[in-house]
């Protein structure tokens, strides 16, 4: 009985992680349907869908805050003639209080972590919008965050390997 007493009295090596969204947003959204806008005729349609994503955070001036901001650009193009058939932008954020993450660790935690929260709220709005364009509604697949984020940091340091170096010593 001693033991768990003694056991419970030490305190705990991991930062406890306290994470709290308080707010989402739409900032910027378009949807441009060129079926309505040109009068394509609605024969052969196969749709050929691509999601681009993109991620941006920083740091608010509130202690502990953040704004992170996911960029989805959804196109749909016909496959039979490569006509496109919409086109959504939307750019979806959140802003989050984040305490007890160490430094190091905050930008993988703000590019994987945050962005996985608020993806059921954007993939929502894309098929509401979709549906409401006059298009059956798109229910993107989840996105792969750590993926998205080891593809950057590939992509940044083939880009630093890339860049030329200095002048010689």
């Amino acid at each position: 009985m001693a033991e768990e007493n003694g056991a419970a009295a030490q305190p705990q090596a991991q930062p406890q992680i306290k994470m709290q969204v308080l707010a989402q947003f739409i900032r910027d959204m378009s949807f441009e349907n060129a079926v309505a806008q040109k009068g394509l005729n609605g024969g052969e349609v196969q749709p050929d869908i691509q999601v681009a994503v993109s991620l941006d955070a920083r740091k608010r001036t509130q202690d502990h805050q953040f704004e992170v901001i996911q960029k989805f650009r959804v196109t749909s193009k016909n496959k039979t003639n490569a006509e496109t058939l919409f086109l959504l932008e939307v750019d979806y954020g959140g802003v989050f209080h984040i305490e007890g993450v160490p430094d190091e660790q905050i930008h993988p935690f703000l590019m994987i972590e945050c962005p996985r929260l608020l993806f059921p709220f954007i993939r929502r709005i894309i098929s509401d919008v979709t549906r409401d364009g006059g298009f059956p509604p798109l229910n993107i697949d989840t996105v792969d965050y750590l993926s998205l984020y080891r593809q950057e940091l590939a992509r940044r340091a083939q880009a630093t390997a890339a860049a030329p170096q200095g002048q010689p010593n």
